[in-house]
């Protein structure tokens, strides 16, 4: 079978679509790179979802915390305590073993069993209280002096908040965000670790080259393509937020403007 061939049958296996066989003998390098490449999509489709719905979710908990209601607070507090006081891990057995008793409650919980949602809700309310947190810090380090010029202007209410609290929060929490992000698409790894099943027996890029290591009992030809992968994504992610970092800081000079610095987390 030609690279071309294994390109075709394998490179979107991991949603349902060509071969469905793996194979079992003579790996080569080309089916390595395609399969644990077509296991990628599940490990971006992931972080995409768990980032763009955890990132409204995390501006409303930081609100929240910030807020003098004693009960938006309180819920806010409580939340990112949770989660960011418990491992990852446990979150995915435990939101699994949950879903499943509620499965048997009501067949409406049954799409919450499997990793497609179970697991990519785990990942969202884990990612809104890291990032809550870090919009929280950011609500409270907006100088002064800005509030001030808005309310010297007029601005009040959703339009202060809308074009000086916001953007202002943003600007400043954005480089940690962005390192939360890269974290965030790291973490996805432990979907295939967790109790979700795959969808269709079909998984993820860690799925793939554990496969392989299996199979070849040879770990340094899998993994090190399924590392290179996640440094790519941890690239695009860089520069896409670096773009969104330069257009928030558009109205600075040119040499004052920050630049995202990468912090990696060695544990969550």
């Amino acid at each position: 079978m030609s690279c071309w061939e294994t390109i075709a049958d394998y490179s979107l296996r991991s949603v349902g679509i060509g071969e469905r066989l793996l194979p079992k003998e003579n790996f080569t390098l080309c089916q390595q790179v395609v399969l644990i490449g077509s296991g990628m999509i599940w490990n971006v489709y992931f972080g995409v979802i768990a980032l763009v719905s955890g990132f409204f979710l995390a501006t409303a908990v930081a609100l929240g915390k910030a807020s003098a209601n004693p009960l938006a607070r309180k819920l806010s507090e409580w939340f990112i305590f949770v989660f960011r006081g418990s491992p990852l891990f446990i979150q995915f057995f435990f939101a699994y073993f949950a879903f499943l008793s509620l499965k048997s409650v009501s067949p409406i919980f049954d799409p919450f069993t499997a990793a497609w949602l179970g697991a990519a809700i785990v990942l969202f309310l884990n990612t809104a209280a890291y990032s809550g947190e870090i919009f929280y810090g950011a609500l409270l380090s907006i100088p002064k002096g800005d509030m001030e010029a808005a309310d010297a202007y007029g601005f009040a209410g959703w339009t202060k908040f809308r074009k000086i609290t916001w953007p202002t929060m943003l600007r400043l929490a954005w480089p940690a965000y962005t390192n939360e992000a890269i974290f965030l698409f790291h973490a996805t790894t432990l979907v295939y670790l967790s109790g979700f099943p795959a969808w269709r027996q079909k998984g993820d890029a860690l799925y793939y080259a554990s496969y392989f290591a299996d199979k070849t009992f040879n770990p340094f030809v899998p993994y090190p393509i399924l590392a290179a992968y996640f440094v790519l994504v941890t690239l695009v992610i860089i520069s896409l937020f670096g773009l969104m970092n330069r257009r928030l800081n558009r109205h600075l000079p040119q040499d004052v403007r920050g630049r995202i610095k990468l912090r990696m987390n060695l544990m969550r």
